[in-house]
């Protein structure tokens, strides 16, 4: 019992999910005899467990109903497909030397014998040291036999504060190489740690955590599985990870020569003998700093010792121990102005992954132009390519770029340049935002600017692909925009978010830029129109993550300002979110006291009133959700009442998804009663209606509730 309340708690992803824990919620209320408010945390999932095993074993019939129930709930992990992907690290570097003794270190704890402790380790080593290039090399190279069931490959992004992933973040993206759709991944940090651990359990897996910045990153992810093995990459040695300790140094000068060799040829090392000793100096034993001065051996018209500017020697004097900022000043030195300006200005704020959009923006180019001055960035080692094929920067590199620009562009261009890109980005993403979500009353229109080329999507998928691929920077624009006072940008970027939110997830990564969002807005434009949207999108990420007690501060804050600036839907839509969190709670009365609210506040919307042609389809699912809340009371007569008028509404107006929904709860209300003949029908009808709807959660939910009607039918008989 504790593990199918588990289950239902943990599913809330998809819509079947949030189905499940209403239909949870009655029937513990039924078992109880009193209301019973839904478990927050582990320990309220085992006192709620306790009351359904006592109620069950008092009550024949009960059990009989939760037994049907129970049919219907998927145990994520417990046998089924779900997470059983194979995944692989990113290919190793051609090119690689030494490091045999750290080999050997990994290899003792990857194949010692189990003993109930975790395995894992930690290689650590300054930035361009090859931390990260030697867990690959090492696990694709040396320890595949070790891990046939796949390798997991995570980017903590622990570059900064700043950049670094959460633990729930990065719990998602373990659960997503393991196969778990996102539509599957748990709400809440606990219950995705809880389906990891399952997920691994009797699998030879072998789980890279790259640029990891803290110990609480981390420990989530640890597992005491005896086929795992977590190989942590950091830049320190990480105080409060347990683990065994790799230090990656410095190349010998030997393994330099030889990778610079490698690299390009005995014949090239060997006419660069006069300036090698030099060249070796600057490099550091660095093998980033060794790989970007191979570039320069092999062009001989620009040797790699050629005398730096006053202001480039003094630079470098003062970062003899920094062979990745040298390698970066040696580079930037050689390239074209236009190339080495975008190299400077794209270092300002710290985008995640940079695109021709973004670096046009920047640039002041086009994106033909773009492409080719990243392209040549790439070349000679100043950015880098993600596995989508989208740039970024080390973080020693960005420092020096960042130095370099407030040097040579001043702070007005510094500025100017940042400001050009969080533009681009509010006009990418309001227009995105607009074509993914047209119908939608809550995404600003976007600006009438006629005089730059517009970004267009041919359709609403290609426009929430741009939302989704983008995501990272429109966060952090939200972020610059704040930085530098233009709170307008900030509250008009965090409502285009909107798309994001309803239809593709990521909340806990949405989660800082909606609070920012919707403070700024509390402080510079308090009682509008905007402020209460913003909370209301704030309310809806915190109760898609089940931060219940916030999502409805955040639902009461959003009712308060759309009531403040006069406006009526707004106001309605805000009362009505918090019936919908309280129906997520089993608080039924207040859920259903709530939707009567706003239905009495659309009533106040008169003819030719702004939202009045809304009003037949906002009422229709007003009476969908009071027939939830009845359902969820145990007034099945009156439920199917509400029910029935909606389900009118959405079959006049051919709403298939809203049909099959309304369809589904109509039939669970006749299983709850004791009707499951009745049932029957309606779940019939409910699959013909999604048969081109794609929603494969629904009919398997579906599939799932006509084999309960089925064998609560032959039970009844």
């Amino acid at each position: 019992m504790t593990a199918v309340l588990g289950a239902v708690g943990a599913g809330m992803a998809n819509e079947v999910g949030k189905r499940g824990l209403e239909t949870a919620g009655g029937l513990v209320r039924r078992i109880a005899g009193r209301e019973v408010v839904a478990p927050a945390d582990p320990d309220q999932t085992a006192l709620v467990a306790r009351i359904v095993y006592d109620g069950v074993h008092r009550d024949p019939a009960l059990a009989r109903a939760w037994q049907v129930f129970a049919r219907t709930v998927p145990l994520y992990g417990a046998g089924t497909a779900t997470g059983r992907a194979r995944p692989e690290l990113p290919p190793s570097s051609r090119f690689f030397t030494d490091r045999d003794d750290a080999m050997k270190v990994l290899d003792r704890e990857a194949s010692r014998a189990a003993d109930g402790r975790p395995r894992i380790a930690l290689l650590h080593g300054a930035p361009g040291m090859g931390t990260s290039a030697l867990a690959v090399h090492w696990g694709v190279r040396r320890a595949a036999k070790w891990f046939p069931d796949g390798q997991v490959h995570v980017d903590l992004r622990g570059f900064s504060a700043g950049t670094a992933l959460d633990g729930s973040t990065a719990l998602r993206a373990v659960l997503r190489q393991l196969g778990v759709p996102d539509e599957e991944v748990p709400p809440t940090a606990q219950d995705r740690i809880v389906l990891l651990r399952s997920l691994v359990a009797g699998r030879r897996l072998l789980m890279v955590l790259d640029h990891a910045y803290s110990a609480a990153q981390v420990r989530p992810l640890i597992t005491s599985a005896p086929g795992v093995f977590v190989l942590v990459v950091a830049a320190n040695a990480l105080p409060g990870v347990d683990a065994v300790r790799v230090p990656v140094g410095p190349l010998a000068k030997r393994d330099a020569v030889r990778l610079l060799t490698d690299l390009t040829s005995k014949q090239v090392v060997s006419r660069a003998r006069a300036t090698l000793p030099a060249v070796l100096a600057r490099c550091g034993g660095s093998p980033f700093a060794l790989r970007a001065a191979a570039l320069r051996l092999t062009d001989e018209a620009a040797p790699a010792a050629q005398e730096p500017s006053s202001r480039q020697g003094a630079d470098a004097a003062s970062n003899v121990d920094d062979p990745v900022r040298t390698a970066a000043e040696d580079a930037y030195r050689l390239l074209a102005p236009a190339t080495a300006r975008l190299y400077r200005l794209m270092s300002l704020h710290p985008w995640p992954a940079i695109g021709p959009d973004t670096a046009s923006w920047i640039g002041e180019t086009d994106t033909t132009e773009a492409e080719r001055l990243l392209a040549e960035l790439v070349t000679v080692h100043l950015l880098e390519l993600d596995h989508d094929g989208r740039h970024f920067y080390r973080p020693a590199v960005r420092a020096h770029a960042e130095d370099t620009a407030h040097h040579e562009d001043r702070a007005a261009g510094c500025a100017a340049a940042v400001t050009r890109a969080v533009a681009g980005h509010l006009d990418l993403a309001l227009r995105a935002a607009n074509a993914a979500l047209p119908e939608s009353w809550r995404v600003p229109p976007p600006p009438h600017d006629d005089t730059r080329p517009h970004p267009s999507y041919a359709n609403r998928a290609e426009a929430m692909d741009a939302l989704v691929a983008e995501r990272g920077n429109l966060l952090q624009a939200v972020h610059a925009a704040e930085e530098f006072g233009d709170f307008t940008t900030v509250v008009r970027l965090g409502q285009a978010l909107w798309p994001l939110q309803l239809k593709a997830g990521h909340h806990e990564e949405l989660l800082p830029a909606l609070r920012l969002a919707a403070r700024t807005a509390d402080t510079h434009f308090p009682g509008t129109r905007a402020a209460g949207a913003l909370h209301f999108q704030l309310a809806h990420t915190l109760g898609e993550l089940a931060r219940h007690e916030e999502a409805e501060t955040a639902a009461r804050a959003a009712a308060a300002n759309e009531r403040a600036a006069g406006h009526v839907r707004g106001h309605a839509s805000a009362v009505e979110l918090l019936g919908l969190l309280r129906l997520r709670q089993w608080r039924y009365d207040e859920a259903y006291a709530g939707f009567d609210e706003a239905g009495r506040i659309y009533d106040t919307i008169g003819p030719g009133a702004e939202g009045e042609r809304d009003l037949p389809r906002a009422r229709a699912l007003l009476e969908r959700h009071r027939g939830r809340a009845l359902r969820g009371l145990g007034n099945w007569e009156e439920a199917r009442e509400r029910l029935t008028v909606a389900l009118r509404f959405f079959r006049d107006t051919r709403e298939a998804y809203n049909t099959a929904r309304t369809l589904t709860d109509l039939a669970e209300t006749s299983l709850d009663s004791g009707d499951p003949a009745g049932a029957l029908p309606l779940i019939d009808e409910a699959v013909t209606a999604l048969a081109a709807e794609r929603a494969s959660y629904q009919l398997a939910h579906l599939r799932a509730l006509r084999e309960s009607c089925l064998d609560a039918d032959q039970s009844t008989g």
